[in-house]
């Protein structure tokens, strides 16, 4: 008997990923298909509704057609070089209806998981951030897809998509990228030890040597500062969605250890890819 689609997905891919990322997918494509008017801008942000969900659809296409093996090229790693590739990709592309749009971002999540089915999770490809498993790159894949799909729920006023279990399954994509986007002239001469958690979840260590920096899926047992972090918050700080001096007044974020005074200087570590 022929699996089903997205069947050896969800054996292969960590528990949960495969449905978090078909979930996500129709859960965007739901709010653009109530939307009139794909013209209104998106908060904070240069982009309309169209264009934010065509560079969605264009990133699954992309997600999806590394996941299947082909090489494609979208900048040199770099947030700059991202960008700049982002703006390219989106002009050379005309599709800014939002019920073909809606399509396409499930659609090429469901290829993405379609691709998996061909290969082993843990094999190594080439990604806009560097290699990365295949599985690693689902989490980039839901990850994205969280980032964008916050940015239009806020655009549409409806509620958003990001939860407890997703961010935990998006922290793979997180721990292997944030060496790759780190801020060199903020942590110039840094010499610091960081365990972060998630509030009722899982955390890892982050360890700056003298600017260089390592993250560590497992947290460090005598970090200088511990940051206890609600999920959610912890997502859309490190995807410069949300500001840390309001999530800290807010008591969304703890601090404590032999250096607390660091915990306020950890997202600016890093800049959001």
């Amino acid at each position: 008997m022929e699996p089903v689609a997205g069947q050896e997905a969800r054996r292969t891919l960590p528990d949960g990923l495969a449905d978090a990322i078909r979930g996500t997918a129709e859960e965007i494509a739901a709010l653009l298909r109530g939307v009139a008017d794909t013209g209104a801008p998106v908060p904070r942000s240069q982009w309309s509704v169209g264009e934010a969900a065509a560079h969605l659809a264009q990133a699954n296409e992309l997600m999806a057609d590394i996941a299947a093996g082909n090489e494609r090229s979208h900048g040199d790693g770099t947030p700059q070089s991202l960008a700049q590739a982002n703006e390219r990709a989106l002009a050379e592309f005309a599709e800014r209806g939002a019920g073909p749009l809606a399509d396409m971002i499930v659609a090429q999540a469901g290829a993405y998981l379609k691709a998996m089915d061909q290969g082993p999770a843990e094999e190594v490809v080439l990604t806009p951030l560097g290699p990365m498993t295949r599985a690693v790159l689902g989490s980039y894949l839901l990850t994205h897809m969280l980032g964008h799909g916050y940015d239009l729920a806020l655009a549409v006023r409806r509620p958003h998509m990001i939860d407890r279990a997703r961010v935990e399954l998006a922290l793979p994509f997180m721990i292997t990228a944030m060496p790759r986007v780190t801020n060199a002239a903020a942590t110039a001469g840094l010499t610091a030890c960081y365990r972060v958690r998630m509030r009722g979840g899982t955390g890892f260590g982050v360890t700056f040597t003298d600017g260089a920096v390592e993250v560590d899926a497992q947290p460090p047992v005598r970090p200088d500062c511990t940051i206890l972090i609600e999920p959610v918050t912890f997502l859309l700080m490190a995807l410069g969605r949300c500001e840390p001096w309001g999530a800290i007044a807010g008591g969304r974020v703890l601090a404590w250890g032999r250096r607390p005074w660091l915990a306020p200087r950890f997202p600016t570590l890093f800049t959001a890819p």
